[in-house]
């Protein structure tokens, strides 16, 4: 392999791999062969081979600076803010495959579910390269088609089929938006090369109209608030493994995907700062004020989701405000850390919904107190689920405290009044949420057992490895927080070169 073109076979080799998944998984059914699991393992390996492209265009990234792919006018550029994408993408996909082989039952059509995921971890790596408007467009479609599909993959049901639809009628008009503001970018500046934007954007109204077209049309899919109403259905509905891609990696594709265009437009308005670090504080107070009121364990924790989104768009808005990387530092930090903690928290309430309901035929929402004494039967998922939620909360020494804690320290650095006090409301946000996830881990430690977990389905292992992986990982990124230094810390820097800030 050309090591120049490494990030071109990171993209290419899970949408080439997507058919054959599908293709493999079908003919295995319709001729009834005894391969087993055939879809699970082929999109498994495929994202396992992509990682190979991904450490040669990671260590070229590091040598020799940004690569380009040039076809026409259509470009694809891997920087260090795609490379983090990349990683976040590939590393949960990978988990995601691993865990959803004895989730995903044949009946439900296994093929189409690992082909579509295997697809998806492709098209958000596309999206983090993207390097003109309309070909970041184009990927950020293919990303809501694809988990459209995911999201109502249970389509039979009621609940699920609604969840979709709503989810694909949200995401239209967001799309629609975000293709008006790339016609009124086109019409000013006679060009969609983000470099050549930013060159010839001005103070015009109507760069500022498409940057706010820009800001609803990918709010959307980032979940900034009110644009999140499709958010707790589409999680709380959707196969486990994909609310933890929903959660850890869509959302924040979602962000970049307004990053990379807010950035073309850095000279129309020094407020996109301002901006997004209301939008934080929005987020995080509505996150947690309805995640106070659930009973339902993964609408839960998609409430919880506002509310991280919140401090990433703080970590943010600081950084553009002060012009210094360190917020932006803590805010891809923690955009990694939640990847690994919510995609911990929506896998194991996962594997407990699979061994107290799914694999029963009951597809009943798992309820806070269906896990009552649940740590005596699944100990491992226990710990998991308690440790994610704790992480997420921001108790040390666990992740989600080191990341927010980062943001929270570059807030304080800026030495103006207001920012501080944003930090201080952020903190308490943090403290606020211990109150709907102590009493979730408080109930799994009971003494008395629900009937549910006293008649629970024993999980599978291939079940199990992921969760323990993640649980690891949350526990190890605590103790040493440098460990994602590598990806963080440039993807920082190069947002504030992209806004054409120093620092």
């Amino acid at each position: 392999m050309d090591e120049m073109s490494a990030f071109t076979w990171m993209i290419t080799l899970p949408l080439l791999a997507s058919p054959v998944v599908y293709l493999a998984g079908r003919i295995s059914r319709r001729r009834n062969w005894d391969v087993g699991m055939i879809s699970h393992w082929l999109a498994f390996w495929a994202l396992a081979a992509t990682w190979i492209p991904f450490a040669l265009a990671a260590s070229d990234l590091d040598k020799n600076g940004p690569d380009t792919f040039q076809v026409g006018q259509i470009a694809l550029r891997l920087d260090d803010i795609g490379l983090l994408l990349a990683g976040l993408s590939l590393g949960l996909g990978t988990l995601v495959v691993l865990y959803s082989g004895p989730y995903i039952s044949p009946d439900h059509g296994r093929e189409k579910y690992h082909s579509l995921l295997v697809a998806m971890v492709g098209v958000m790596m596309g999206l983090g390269c993207a390097h003109d408007l309309f070909n970041l467009w184009v990927w950020f479609e293919a990303m809501a088609i694809s988990s459209f599909l995911l999201v109502a993959f249970y389509h039979e049901q009621a609940a699920s089929l609604e969840a979709g639809v709503k989810y694909v009628v949200q995401s239209a008009v967001g799309s629609a938006l975000v293709l008006m503001g790339i016609a009124l970018v086109l019409a000013q500046t006679g060009t969609l090369d983000l470099d050549k934007i930013r060159l010839a954007a001005d103070d015009s109204n109507m760069l500022l109209a498409a940057g706010a077209l820009f800001v609803i049309g990918f709010g959307v899919k980032t979940a900034m608030v009110p644009m999140h109403t499709w958010l707790p259905d589409a999680h709380s509905q959707a196969p486990s493994g994909i609310s933890a891609m929903l959660s850890g990696v869509v959302i924040e594709a979602g962000l970049i995907a307004l990053l990379r265009s807010l950035s073309a437009l850095a000279g129309v308005t020094p407020t996109w700062g301002e901006l997004l670090m209301a939008f934080g504080v929005l987020n995080m107070t509505v996150g947690n004020l309805m995640a106070l009121r659930q009973t339902q364990v993964k609408r839960l924790l998609a409430y919880s989701s506002l509310s991280h989104v919140g401090y990433m768009l703080l970590g943010l808005g600081i950084a553009l405000y002060a012009q210094d990387a360190s917020g932006a530092q803590g805010s891809f930090f923690h955009m990694l850390n939640h990847g690994l903690m919510k995609g911990l928290a929506f896998l194991a309430a996962g594997a407990f919904l699979y061994a107290l309901h799914v694999a029963s035929g009951d597809h009943s929402p798992l309820l806070i107190s269906d896990l009552s004494g649940a740590a005596k039967s699944y100990p491992m998922m226990a710990l998991g689920l308690s440790l994610a939620v704790l992480s997420l909360g921001g108790l040390p020494p666990f992740a989600g405290f080191m990341s927010k804690w980062q943001i929270f320290a570059a807030g304080f650095e800026t030495h103006n009044g207001w920012i501080q006090a944003l930090v201080i409301f952020a903190a308490l946000n943090s403290v606020l949420s211990l109150a709907y996830y102590a009493p979730l881990v408080n109930t799994l430690y009971r003494q008395s057992a629900s009937p549910l977990v006293q008649h629970g389905h024993p999980l599978s292992i291939w079940i199990c490895i992921p969760v323990m992986i993640l649980t690891a990982s949350v526990i190890a990124v605590g103790i040493w927080p440098g460990l994602f230094n590598w990806l963080s810390d440039p993807a920082g820097s190069a947002l504030l070169a992209a806004f054409g800030l120093g620092g």
